[in-house]
């Protein structure tokens, strides 16, 4: 293996135009980063336009330049899905081949009898629901009999949320990691997660120590391939949770998108052959979620002012991709992910500023591009990108 290093960033929910099927997923017209830039914007992102966003995704204040920083793309996704699991997995190399199971009326009867009887009590809710408004439905509720919001979402995810103050942290974990346990078959969700609050009535809110519970990926990934050649492969914010710790030897969870940065920036001064691999999920989880199209485009503003930051730590030798794992349109009326190609900015030995990429056929290209980076056999799917 070569003694090389990469650094890949997601943006987490960032996509750029509904790809050729979004119809049959109800996506259709979604683009996520052009409509923040439309109603929030013009956005002000000269460094993302200096190394070529505008070439991929032109929008209010994010024109094409002539002569892009970067070589510059999209990516479509392969997956039979939109979600967070689906895309990490295609990044590293793994393609989910069928959909997830999801439940949008609750789960099933018996399964939720099986998960009241592990942990001892009943639960609350059981049907699909926004994690802020179930709050307020059966916040009160929950801390009077102690009871777990179990609730689902148009994603196949189990969601469980408890008061810290009710429910102590490591308990509820347990509680996550009981529901995996049972989650299996035709009921295995992509992921469980721990939603843990805090607050009283009328002003609960979310913690940082949410933790995902997920499914392995079912097949080997780059990651795995890296981590057994001896690479550090280092997954900062909830990369850990995503592959269940597969492949990834050292792990940092964040509470927002600028500790990601600040844990990056780190590993640029730190360490040696390594990869290393941020989520930044705030623009997922706090603004896509949340129809915030406003606190969205300003994410996407203090993200470009800490890219100096990184770039000016880079080394000629280094792979430095940012991309993203689908789209979370904020200005449409569901608050679901949106099925949408994500962009590609790569700099790296051999991408030739400027040079464009264009669109390529799967995320596990990015897998492909990181074995021919370290010279590792990998033999997923995917075509290394062409420098």
């Amino acid at each position: 293996m070569k003694n090389r290093r990469a650094f890949l960033i997601v943006l987490d929910g960032v996509g750029i135009g509904s790809l050729p099927d979004a119809a049959e997923w109800n996506d259709e017209g979604s683009n996520t980063f052009v409509h923040v830039a439309e109603e929030c914007g013009p956005l002000d992102l000269p460094h993302l336009v200096s190394l070529g966003m505008g070439c991929i995704a032109p929008a209010p204040g994010v024109k094409p330049v002539s002569s892009p920083g970067a070589a510059y793309g999209r990516m479509h996704e392969q997956a039979a899905g939109k979600d967070t699991t689906a895309g990490h997995w295609e990044l590293a190399g793994s393609i989910l081949r069928d959909p997830f199971p999801v439940f949008p009326e609750g789960f099933p009867a018996e399964l939720m009898h099986r998960f009241e009887s592990a942990i001892g009590r009943k639960s609350l809710a059981n049907r699909p629901a926004s994690g802020t408004v179930i709050l307020e439905e059966l916040g009160v509720e929950h801390r009077r009999t102690g009871f777990p919001i179990v609730y689902t979402s148009a994603d196949s995810v189990f969601q469980i949320a408890a008061h810290e103050d009710i429910v102590p942290i490591e308990t509820l974990y347990e509680w996550c990691r009981i529901a995996r346990g049972l989650l299996i078959g035709d009921l295995a969700v992509a992921r469980v997660i721990a939603r843990p609050f805090i607050g009283e009535e009328g002003a609960f809110r979310r913690t940082k120590r949410r933790r995902d519970f997920s499914l392995e990926p079912p097949a080997t990934t780059i990651f795995d391939k890296l981590a057994a050649a001896g690479a550090e492969v280092h997954g900062i914010g909830k990369i850990h949770d995503i592959y269940c710790g597969r492949g990834i030897t050292r792990s940092t969870r964040t509470a927002d998108n600028d500790e990601g940065m600040d844990r990056l920036i780190e590993s640029l001064q730190d360490l040696e052959q390594c990869m290393a691999f941020v989520n930044l999920n705030d623009f997922d989880s706090l603004w896509g979620h949340r129809n915030n199209p406003e606190s969205f485009a300003r994410g996407l503003e203090a993200f470009d002012r800490r890219l100096p930051e990184m770039l000016k730590l880079r080394r000629d030798e280094d792979l430095f991709l940012i991309t993203a794992d689908h789209g979370n349109d904020p200005t449409t009326p569901g608050t679901d992910h949106s099925r949408e190609y994500v962009p590609l900015i790569v700099l790296g030995p051999g991408f030739a500023p400027g040079r464009d990429l264009g669109t390529r056929e799967t995320f596990a290209d990015v897998a492909a591009t990181l074995s021919r980076h370290f010279d590792v056999s990998f033999k997923g799917p995917g075509r290394a990108m062409q420098t």
